[in-house]
């Protein structure tokens, strides 16, 4: 059979063969999905001349096409065809044709420019071999996402039309068994339409800009799968407790059961979860499709006794199962369906101060994350993204948004492996919210009734394909406004029909929704640069209060190594119009804010070198204190997420680590401050407090506190022993009034367990005179400050000469660098960054996973930290360490190599 494919179809055996279910068989694996993703071709339907009857057979020739992948967008595929030069360096996207949109516009928007070369249909096509298996069965083609409308040919005939196919969020399944042919050479042509300004697009707001095609094409998995005249469907597990107590799991199973045939058809319909075994019959009528479910009540062997949980990052293990379902008619099995599940039960609550509190199996967890953005492309790099997701773990983060950007199934996969909880839902400011005119959205059409038909079926087919995820904490129905009466109940109808297990809320906003009411979340802001202070001062807006759903201290420079790639030579300095270009859109078409506040602040930056490391340094600061404050004041605080995660194309505003997942100031002082067990600083009543926010309680911990001035006089000291019960905060002191202080002084913090270990470290550089906020001038994205900090006098720090050594140790494909550091000197070594970097252009290895960064040694410290990073990524160089503090300079090492295991 293997001989019968081509290279354009990939093969996936997750089937399950003969009626082993039934039987109590280990089932054996055979082949259920041929996936389409190599050898497809593009052309403009403006260059073709042929329709989709000429194009859908083997004879036609595709020489002048563009070669392609799928998933991919047509603008991508270009792309990466090298058809433009790279478009995330400097303007060069600008240069792309149908770009000349005004800068920092939202182009969902607007129309496409009328030269643009996207303005019109682009065609994909592909030929494949099916398996002579196929013969006599049910043959389903597949679209996963295709943005936004198609028609598509099949073998010369047209098997669907854009009519049907329209929606970025449908998921699409074509009966081509009149069409295909088993054994032989298919031939599939699929002509793309881009979305218009009043279609549910995929969406960029101000994130960053779009591209000029709006993201057409084939954006998701295109395959083929076989079945009987049954089909199985979205298999899903539901877990209920009697809590408090987690002994007893009830479990219902459910699957959609199709009849794909014009007479009716009973059979068994069988499901196994590991040595548990159900079945039921079942009768289905002609095209019926029904959801089919097995409860606990009916089959007392799903009432599971002491299962294995699972529970998000740091509260617990992931454990999965596998389900395993099976439908058989007339002898002959039908169609076979498996997933992996979590045993976990979600709830969510609003509490006396309106504030939504989340549950996973009975326990409160304050969520704390990021939002997402897709490459600008919405390129699947299945690589980089399981990179990402170490990344969230090792920032301690247990929480993703995503805002409109519903990614494919791999990603939630990931989630469920990793333990990181999904938010989930619908975009802001486009189409998606036009429902109706309201203050919110004057200007442009409201929906009309394909609108309306499009958001139910993209609710349906992304309630189905989500909800058995352990990941998915929460469904979005809105995000920057709660839908009106009729949508949220079209939406909230279609949730309860399809078994949504976990919460959903109106909106991403604290606007009370028509039908539902109060959504117990807020979005308030800010989204620019604000102090350290604010988080904790401010009562009103965006402080460490309720659960923020999107919430930033501002932009996020990326370090000088990742401003020299995007940003051409002569562009560097000082700050202009390509610098601009990579910040965002709307408010935020600068950095001018944040600019302002590090020059007052630290001091006015001398050149980029200097301005990239003072901003790793006011953005290390600014993470470590909201995500600080919003630890400090749970449950009061119930939820956090970052504005954003990463970032879609390399810029300057709202990641914690850049497009060339360069980990800087944000992230590792994200990572400080969400250490499950941590010691931190209070900037409003100056305490210090213990946070644990494990289900572990953790005694007898040693907390001390150390002042220092800017020549390290140690001006105060304190030591004291605490309890720290599971989930709880300790607030062991304050730090008292101190006279004689610098200008600029220090406070250094230790945790330390029973046996001497440090449990957390805390590192502040602190201000004799505050950052005063203006709160009469507030905007809904951030509170201006009338004076700054003054933090300049760090710039007087005497020099320093560090002593760093290190070697590197193989296992598999990872290599590990384990580096010690130390401070020999009488004076503070501030702000450390190591680098591991390879080859004469000292080109930075990346991904690379640090223990901790960007620290801080007093004299005579010595600290030992590991980096880990992948073999292939060093090219044909070994590595090399560079370390360089704030007030030293670099220092270059070799790296030895122990024994290769």
């Amino acid at each position: 059979m293997f001989k019968q494919l081509t290279q354009g179809a990939v093969l996936l055996f997750l089937g399950l063969s003969g009626s082993a279910i039934a039987q109590g068989q280990r089932p054996q694996p055979q082949p259920a999905k041929i996936f389409l993703r190599e050898h497809w071709t593009i052309r403009s339907s403006a260059q073709v001349k042929e329709k989709g009857d000429l194009l859908s057979l083997p004879r036609f020739q595709t020489r002048d096409w563009y070669p392609a992948k799928v998933p991919a967008t047509v603008a991508g595929t270009l792309v990466d065809d090298k058809v433009y030069p790279d478009p995330f360096v400097g303007m060069n996207l600008r240069m792309m044709p149908g770009c000349n949109y005004p800068i920092g516009a939202n182009f969902s928007l607007r129309p496409m420019p009328e030269d643009s070369p996207f303005r019109v249909s682009w065609w994909y096509r592909t030929e494949f071999r099916l398996p002579a298996d196929y013969r006599g069965r049910n043959i389903w083609l597949h679209f996963d996402g295709i943005n936004f409308r198609a028609n598509i040919w099949l073998n010369g005939k047209q098997i669907a039309t854009s009519d049907q196919i329209a929606g970025t969020f449908r998921v699409h399944e074509l009966n081509v068994s009149d069409t295909a042919r088993a054994g032989e050479l298919n031939t599939l042509a699929v002509e793309v339409f881009p979305a218009l300004p009043d279609d549910l697009g995929w969406t960029w707001v101000d994130w960053n800009p779009m591209p000029p095609d709006k993201n057409m094409g084939i954006f998701r998995d295109v395959y083929l799968t076989s079945s009987g005249q049954v089909t199985l469907r979205y298999p899903q597990v539901v877990t209920h407790f009697d809590l408090p107590s987690l002994d007893t799991a009830h479990l219902t199973v459910n699957t959609e059961a199709r009849n794909a045939t014009d007479h009716e058809v009973e059979g068994v319909l069988s499901g196994r979860i590991e040595g548990i075994r159900f079945t039921q019959r079942v009768k289905l009528g002609p095209q019926e499709t029904r959801s089919v479910s097995f409860t606990p009540d009916q089959f007392s062997q799903l009432n599971l006794l002491h299962p294995r949980l699972w529970w998000p990052v740091h509260q617990g293990a992931q454990n999965l199962y596998d389900l395993e379902m099976e439908f058989t008619a007339d002898g002959k099995v039908s169609d076979r369906q498996g997933t992996r599940f979590g045993i976990r039960e979600i709830t969510s609550e609003i509490d006396s101060q309106n504030h939504r509190v989340f549950r996973v199996n009975g326990r409160n967890v304050l969520i704390r994350g990021g939002g997402w953005a897709s490459d600008m492309f919405l390129r699947f790099m299945p690589d980089r993204l399981k990179t990402e997701f170490q990344y969230v773990k090792d920032m301690n983060l247990n929480a993703i948004r995503l805002e409109g950007q519903l990614q494919p199934d791999y990603f939630f996969d990931l989630a469920d492996q990793d333990g990181i909880l999904i938010i989930a839902g619908w975009c802001c400011c486009s189409h998606w919210e036009h429902w109706q005119h309201r203050d919110d959205y004057k200007e442009g059409p409201v929906w009309d009734k394909e609108d309306y038909d499009i958001a139910a079926k993209s609710q349906a087919d992304q309630i189905r394909r989500l909800r058995n995820h352990p990941s998915v904490l929460v469904w979005l129905n809105g995000s920057d406004n709660p839908p009106p009466a009729d949508v949220e109940k079209m939406y909230v109808d279609i949730i309860k029909k399809y078994q949504w297990p976990n919460p959903f809320i109106s909106s991403a906003t604290a606007k009370k929704a028509e039908l539902s009411g109060a959504s117990g979340v807020k979005m308030e802001g800010p989204y620019e640069w604000v102090p350290a202070s604010y988080w904790l001062l401010d009562k009103d807006a965006g402080g460490a209060h309720g659960f923020a759903t999107e919430i930033s201290p501002g932009p996020a420079i990326p370090p000088i190594e990742s401003l020299q790639r995007m940003i051409p030579k002569e562009h560097l300095w000082p700050i202009d119009e390509y610098w601009n270009y990579h910040s965002g859109g709307g408010q935020f078409k600068n950095v001018n804010v944040f600019t302002a506040a590090l020059n007052g602040r630290y001091g006015v930056a001398r050149d980029v070198r200097d301005y990239a490391i003072k901003s790793q340094l006011m953005t290390y600061e600014g993470q470590r204190a909201m995500f600080e404050a919003y630890a400090r004041n749970r449950y009061n605080s119930t939820g956090v997420i970052q504005w954003m995660l990463n970032n879609a194309w390399p810029t300057l505003i709202w990641h914690l680590y850049d497009y060339y997942l360069m980990p800087a100031g944000g992230y590792f002082g994200t990572k400080k401050a969400c250490e499950p067990i941590h010691v931190q600083y209070s900037y409003d009543d100056k305490s210090v407090v213990a946070v644990n926010t494990t289900y572990q309680p953790q005694p007898k911990l040693k907390l001390t506190a150390q002042i220092y001035d800017l020549n390290l006089a140690e001006k105060f000291s304190k030591v004291t022993e605490i309890d720290l019960a599971a989930d709880s905060n300790f607030k062991a002191f304050s730090i008292p009034e101190i006279k004689d202080l610098s200008a600029t002084y220090f406070l250094n913090l230790t945790l330390q367990n029973a046996t001497g270990q440090i449990v957390s470290s805390n590192f502040y550089w602190l201000s004799t005179t505050d950052d005063v906020l203006d709160k009469t001038k507030t905007k809904w994205y951030y509170t201006p400050v009338s004076s700054y900090a003054d933090m300049t006098q760090l710039e007087q720090l005497p020099a320093v000469k560090l002593a760093v050594s290190g070697r590197t140790s193989r296992r598999g494909g990872e290599e590990t660098a384990r580096v010690a550091i130390s401070n020999p000197s009488q004076s503070l070594a501030f702000f450390v960054h190591l680098q591991i970097k390879q080859g004469s252009s000292e080109r930075d290895v990346l991904p690379v996973i640090w223990q901790d960064n960007y620290i801080s040694l007093l004299p005579g410290e010595r600290r030992e930290l590991t980096a880990s990073y992948k073999v292939r990524d060093l090219g044909n160089a070994a590595a090399f360490l560079k370390v360089e503090a704030w007030n030293s300079a670099p220092v270059k090492i070799s790296l030895a190599s122990d024994k290769r295991r």
